[in-house]
């Protein structure tokens, strides 16, 4: 079993930054990919970022793609996503997500057998 547990949201202007974190629990952090999944009011919540079990392999999508970095520290369980460049149009619930399925980068949200709580961002234009 994995928890998950994200912190970091707040207000930003347009072109700012955050810094988003999500602490894991569980043995087997290591060998799981992760994902931030994020959800806009009205909207269905779609992939934003993924990493693979070293950090060595990540994937974007194209909208957050030059602005959004994620990483992953595997002895301290974390992950975290920098967003520089933010648009209004980030403004989200944020979401952490754990896969036990691969140990690649999955965009799928299927994929993913743990979801954190999420936190709200929200970039004022």
């Amino acid at each position: 079993q994995v928890q998950l547990v994200e912190s970091g949201g707040g207000l930003a202007q347009a072109g700012g930054s955050l810094r988003l974190s999500c602490a894991a629990s569980g043995r087997s952090f290591r060998s799981y990919a992760m994902g931030w999944f994020r959800q806009a009011p009205g909207k269905e919540r779609e992939f934003v970022a993924s990493i693979d079990w070293s950090g060595r392999s990540t994937y974007y999508t194209a909208s957050v793609k030059g602005r959004f970095i994620m990483s992953r520290d595997n002895d301290k369980k974390t992950v975290s996503l920098r967003m520089d460049s933010l648009k209004p149009e980030d403004t989200a619930v944020y979401y952490c997500a754990a896969s036990s399925r691969s140990y690649n980068v999955l965009v799928g949200q299927g994929e993913y057998d743990y979801w954190g709580q999420g936190t709200q961002v929200t970039v004022s234009s």
